[in-house]
């Protein structure tokens, strides 16, 4: 029996092909998106999935203890998760060929810029809150 702190090759690999899937079905959602039969509450939801998933800033800096992996590692997993489960599997499926062809050309996922708008937009609207509450 294996008592050392290291994951076994088998969970490292498990976790390594999870990570590859996650970004995969990040730029699926990016063609699912521009999809027509893609439903419109599965595109809403995707829009903004894809805006944080491919923006160059977190919502939590990652140099914030505990709570900066947080989106990484719940948040944003969840929210791919949930717009997948909501787009048809004939979509789904064509969208992921798609992606992986992208990823085989690009070597690297897009980025957005309406994303890191999106997220410099939250944090405003954060800092405008705070200061209105502490301002009374």
């Amino acid at each position: 029996m294996n008592l050392s702190s290291r994951p076994t090759p088998a969970l490292s690999e498990r976790l390594r092909n999870w990570a590859k899937r996650l970004k995969r079905d990040g730029v699926t959602l990016w063609f699912a998106c521009r999809h027509a039969a893609t439903p419109w509450y599965a595109k809403a939801l995707g829009v903004f999935v894809v805006a944080y998933a491919l923006s160059p800033i977190d919502l939590i800096p990652d140099f914030v203890p505990v709570l900066g992996y947080v989106d990484d590692v719940l948040l944003l997993p969840g929210l791919i998760w949930l717009t997948i489960r909501l787009i048809p599997a004939s979509v789904l499926s064509e969208c992921r060929l798609q992606a992986d062809a992208w990823i085989q050309r690009a070597g690297a996922r897009p980025t957005s810029r309406w994303g890191a708008a999106l997220v410099v937009a939250v944090w405003i609207a954060v800092a405008a809150g705070a200061w209105y509450l502490w301002a009374r």
